[in-house]
């Protein structure tokens, strides 16, 4: 056979050898009289013929990655070895973490993808024990979690497991094909269970909807949550994924149903019964009419193309004050910070932000080209400008989100950590050469993975660690998003507020007595002065110094047009602003990348701050949030490239940061 030039002898096993002739068979690759919808978005990156050149020219000389993170040095971690107290209830609350994003093996593509874990596992990783990685590795948590919600695809929930599927995850331990495959051999496989979902969707190998599987896996889900519900020390909430999407698979519209205590639905609601989210909000209406109490939160809408945050309806009508209170009303909070990448905004919104390139998604397999029609109406910070002038327009205004981050893992786990990323589906990113490509013969720019990030999480304010306390916070948008570290953050505003309020020890009770907290709104008051804004940050305990505290503001002109401007507020360190700009300089860099490592001998541990708009105006509605940087700290994939000893990828270092809810500012 002659390829690049080449003849050389294939010898792969027979059966491998069939696998991968039905793979390229079955996809139309070599096959120019196959059905133009086959050709799906994989002739976006080659030829037709083109994967297989690339695969099997490298059968004979290709060898096996020799993988550290697939036995990775097991950790004593104490902290998971001391048992947890229930916490008192504290009257001006308290900072709690969690990750309300979790996927089990009761989710089609995760069991397709080589999960096997239930929602038992969830809960007992989050708790701080050990469990199973889909690779064959244990997994733990560096410090356990405060809440957490199993949210399994509602679509086909719990067949998958039973559906008898044939794919390179049940035919032998995804771990043996990790560990001894050559690259080849896993490439082939990463296809053929990538293609799998593409093919079928949430739809195991295309079955039809079995609704007794799906009541039992639903009755799973809740019996776990209830086991491991502890008040006052840990809280699990019940809920799952509604996967809607605008009638593309890739076009993400999902949303995750959280409810407040255990009066629950008797099945979940799914894409299924309904793929517009007008009736999840209706039948969520219907179901807090009969008791069962529950919101839904959107995640990822920069992978909605334009479509999460848009001012239509379904039907792409013009969305009136009804949709808007619906809207408000039973989806209050947005997922901003996860996995697949950052929703808070993108350097084609906000040329201006140099913070603003944070974990953006680049062209892949799963994402298109980015360009400003796709992108805008994915993102947060343009939605929350868009609301305004909606708000200046019409009189309402659908997109007055507040903010939280979570994980979208879907191996039962929460893996927030840099340097302890085990990824989200295990047969695409369950080890550091997956993670990397090191371990795939794919065209660059295919692997979706390479740009993901580690995951966020979720920080509310609370009086206590129950499951309605909680929910009650994120109800109000008392909340933050994390994109890992446990950064505490607190934001109020209020008209009548002082610097001097806030040097004394009651400066909480005075920010909740006399003004508002983030999430809220507020209101006009007479005379023409700027509102007093007051901010908190602290760093993780176990993590890295902080470095500045912004504020986002957005604001609406006279002309109905929306505006952004980000302020540096304050810094954790006794650098001084530039005069003309009023930007601080870069905080430095202490990054190691060789081994990795960094040291908080630059940034500072806390940063208060009392700040007024020098631009404020009372005729003009706004909104303001907090955004903390830490200082540059190595990111997950330069920890792998020292496991394997290769170069890392740009960028090798990340600035973790914590981004509050809003609060909106009405001139009107």
């Amino acid at each position: 056979m002659t390829i690049l030039g080449e003849t050389i002898t294939l010898a792969p096993r027979p059966a491998t050898f069939f696998m991968a002739r039905q793979l390229f068979t079955r996809y139309g690759f070599g096959n120019n009289d196959r059905d133009q919808r086959s050709s799906f978005w994989l002739s976006k990156f080659f030829n037709r013929n083109a994967l297989v050149c690339v695969v099997l020219s490298h059968c004979v000389a290709c060898s096996k990655l020799d993988d550290p993170s697939l036995t990775p040095k097991v950790v004593d971690r104490t902290v998971q070895k001391t048992q947890q107290s229930a916490s008192p209830r504290v009257a001006e609350r308290q900072a709690l973490f969690g990750d309300l994003h979790i996927h089990t093996e009761l989710s089609t593509d995760a069991y397709i993808m080589g999960v096997r874990a239930r929602p038992e596992d969830v809960y007992r990783f989050a708790k701080g024990q050990k469990i199973s990685h889909g690779a064959g590795y244990s997994i733990e948590i560096s410090q356990p979690l405060d809440f957490v919600a199993v949210t399994d695809h509602a679509e086909y929930l719990g067949q998958a497991r039973l559906a008898g599927l044939d794919l390179p995850t049940t035919r032998d331990p995804l771990s043996e094909l990790l560990k001894d495959g050559r690259a080849w051999e896993i490439t082939l496989a990463w296809l053929e269970t990538s293609l799998a979902i593409k093919e079928h969707g949430f739809s195991p190998n295309g079955e039809a909807v079995n609704r007794v599987v799906n009541r039992s896996a639903w009755q799973e889900t809740i019996d776990a949550a209830e086991r491991h519900n502890d008040p006052g020390v840990f809280t699990s909430f019940i809920g799952y994924e509604w996967s809607g999407d605008a009638g593309d698979l890739t076009v993400h519209m999902h949303r995750n149903v959280i409810y407040r205590n255990n009066n629950v639905s008797d099945r979940p609601f799914s894409k299924l019964d309904s793929n517009r989210p007008e009736d999840l909000w209706q039948f969520l209406q219907e179901q807090n009419r009969l008791g069962n109490v529950a919101m839904a939160i959107p995640h990822n809408g920069n992978l909605s193309r334009g479509n999460m945050y848009a001012p239509r309806n379904s039907e792409g009508e013009p969305i009136d004050s009804a949709y808007a209170e619906m809207r408000s009303t039973y989806e209050p909070l947005t997922e901003i910070l996860q996995i697949k990448g950052s929703s808070e905004t993108h350097p084609l919104l906000s040329s201006l932000d140099e913070h603003a390139n944070f974990e953006i998604l680049k062209d892949s397999l799963f994402v298109g080209e980015a360009t400003f029609e796709t992108i805008k109406g994915g993102y947060l910070r343009d939605a929350l400008r868009v609301g305004l002038e909606l708000q200046h327009a019409e009189g309402f205004n659908p997109f007055k989100y507040g903010v939280i981050g979570s994980s979208d893992s879907h191996n039962a786990s929460s893996p927030s950590d840099e340097a302890n990323y085990t990824g989200k589906l295990p047969m695409l990113d369950g080890s550091a050469g997956l993670r990397t490509d090191e371990a795939l013969f794919l065209p660059e720019g295919m692997n979706p993975v390479t740009s993901w990030g580690s995951g966020g999480l979720a920080g509310v304010w609370a009086e206590e660690n129950t499951r309605e306390s909680i929910f009650d916070a994120l109800q109000r948008k008392e909340t933050y998003a994390t994109s890992g570290p446990r950064i505490k953050v607190r934001f109020f505003a209020g008209h009548n507020f002082s610097e001097q309020q806030f040097e004394g020890k009651d400066a909480i009770v005075h920010a909740y007595a006399d003004g508002v907290t983030m999430g809220s709104e507020l209101k006009p008051t007479s005379g023409s002065k700027s509102p007093g804004f007051y901010l908190m940050a602290w760093k993780d305990p176990s993590g890295a110094n902080l470095d500045r505290a912004q504020i986002v503001k957005g604001w609406v002109d006279d002309a109905g047009v929306s505006q952004e401007k980000v302020f540096d507020v304050a810094v954790a360190d006794q650098r001084i602003a530039n005069t003309v700009t009023a930007k601080f300089p870069d905080v430095g860099n202490t990054v190691d990348v060789s081994k990795p490592s960094y040291t908080n001998t630059i940034g500072g541990t806390s940063i208060l701050a009392f700040w007024k708009d020098p631009e404020f105006q009372s005729d003009q509605s706004a909104f303001y949030y907090v955004r903390v940087l830490e200082i540059p700290t190595p990111r997950w994939s330069t920890f792998d490239a020292v496991k394997l000893g290769t170069v890392p990828m740009e960028p090798a270092s990340i600035q973790e940061r914590a981004i509050t809810s809003s609060i909106w500012y009405r001139a009107y």
